[in-house]
């Protein structure tokens, strides 16, 4: 099939050097982190067995998220994806506000994985700063996404890979526990601890409605598989793919895990302390356990921070095209790499290892929680430019013309909003959470700020090209 008219979104000259089988993996990537390794312990405590309802839950409204996400960016593939697009299709200040949030969780998100990160490592080099190993990290993912969009892929690919094989594993031998017995003394385990321990819903069903909010922070990253759309070699055939695959990605490495997780073992007797996997697999005999885990999450850490890097990096460099960021993030290298993009996030990512090293025992704490925010704020504004834009496409009668429609619309739309809407209430309910709402609302007001000076003193919003539709210039 053609390609979607070059006229209706922003200009970019970077290179489409990734293959299907690179959007494939960078799509589990973004599905398999710390969240799951680590979060899914403290989801496990808060609803007991029923937090395998809250995955599917979770799951299916994500999936709407991604096909939403897909659709438009099969039609208009642009590095900026969901940012590009709220900028176009709800009002310049959301997609402002949505490129710069990028900035704050970027550092965020990575000072709590290199804080993770320095950790892992010290489980084999005690003595090691938390610091030290976060510098090394970020200095080689700097190197990696510099030279170009196909190493990057490659980087990704085998990172993912390993997450795959790590997670499957861990499936199948638990599904020998509870039917064959396996580390159990040949007696099969059941599906005992499902009820046996205070029920399926032990702290009834709002036990199940408040781990949304660490299963939110777990499934986080997905959405970012829209901005491979602007390096993708084939986006109408690579993106609809990646994106069909996420739900099963999610029910398989989500639900799949963690129902295996809380089946082999009682789900009172995790601390909440260190992964639940390595707990559960030491706890039933597999001494080396712990090890391969550990080898297998600084994986995850490792392919968090690359990914940061690169999608970080793209979010500016499209943010600069439209207008919202200053020009000189909008040029690419000789290799087509946004390199002065990629500068600004390292010198960000920089300034995380230096927190590392200044408060190495706060620092995970005091970030991971205000990611959520930037996650549902993200996914919020997925659905609504959806709607914005299917309702142009509807009323230009070019309904038809999209080649890769999400189901259920506007239905799912609603589905994906009503989601978003019970986790920012699980943040504001949960005394842990409640902190990040307040911090992330004085960043919204800093935004707010910066975005009238930079609106009033010249700062210009890129042009619709002259093809665009009147109707699409909203906001």
């Amino acid at each position: 099939m053609a390609s979607a008219d070059p006229e209706v979104y922003e200009k970019e000259d970077l290179k489409r050097g990734l293959k299907s089988r690179h959007i494939q993996m960078i799509a589990i990537g973004g599905t398999i982190g710390t969240g799951l390794f680590y979060g899914s312990g403290w989801a496990v405590m808060t609803a007991g067995p029923s937090v395998i309802l809250t995955y599917v839950v979770a799951a299916v409204a994500i999936y709407f998220v991604m096909r939403a996400l897909g659709e438009m960016s099969v039609e208009e593939p642009v590095s900026g994806a969901y940012i590009s697009y709220s900028n176009r299709y709800i009002h310049r200040f959301v997609g402002f506000l949505n490129g710069w949030n990028a900035l704050v969780f970027l550092l965020a998100t990575t000072a709590a994985e290199l804080n993770s990160l320095g950790r892992f490592a010290q489980y084999w080099f005690p003595g090691l700063p938390i610091w030290v190993t976060g510098a090394v990290a970020v200095s080689v993912m700097f190197l990696v996404n510099i030279i170009g969009v196909k190493l990057y892929g490659e980087a990704e690919f085998w990172f993912a890979v390993i997450k795959v094989v790590a997670i499957v594993a861990m499936i199948l031998f638990g599904l020998a526990v509870i039917f064959l017995g396996v580390g159990h003394g040949g007696e099969p385990v059941g599906f005992g601890n499902l009820v046996d321990h205070g029920g399926f819903f032990p702290h009834g069903l709002t036990g199940a409605v408040l781990a949304m909010v660490m299963v939110a922070f777990s499934c986080g990253g997905v959405e970012t598989l829209g901005i491979t759309a602007g390096e993708a070699k084939d986006v109408a055939k690579t993106m609809p793919k990646a994106v069909n695959a996420t739900f099963w990605r999610l029910m398989i490495f989500y639900v799949g895990a963690v129902a295996v997780l809380v089946t082999v073992f009682p789900w009172t007797e995790l601390d909440g302390e260190g992964s639940p996997f390595v707990t559960v697999f030491s706890e039933i005999g597999i001494p080396a356990a712990a090890g391969v885990m550990n080898l297998v999450v600084i994986t995850a850490v490792l392919s968090a921070v690359n990914a940061s890097v690169f999608i970080n990096s793209r979010t500016f460099y499209n943010l600069s095209l439209q207008g919202n960021a200053p020009a000189f993030l909008g040029t690419v290298n000789h290799r087509n790499v946004p390199s002065r993009a990629v500068a600004l996030v390292f010198a960000t990512v920089f300034a995380s290892v230096l927190l590392n090293f200044l408060l190495p025992d706060q620092v995970f704490e005091i970030f991971s929680s205000v990611t959520v925010y930037g996650l549902v704020c993200a996914w919020a504004s997925i659905m609504v430019s959806h709607l914005r834009f299917r309702r142009i496409k509807i009323r230009n009668g070019q309904e038809d013309r999209i080649r890769y429609k999400m189901p259920f619309y506007p239905y799912g739309n609603y589905l994906a909003l009503l989601f978003v809407a019970v986790v920012l209430a699980c943040i504001a309910v949960l005394p842990e959470t409640r902190t990040s709402l307040l911090v992330s609302g004085g960043w919204v007001l800093v935004v707010f700020i910066a975005y009238k000076i930079h609106t009033r003193k010249g700062g210009k919003q890129a042009k619709p090209a002259p093809a665009e539709p009147e109707s699409a210039r909203l906001g």
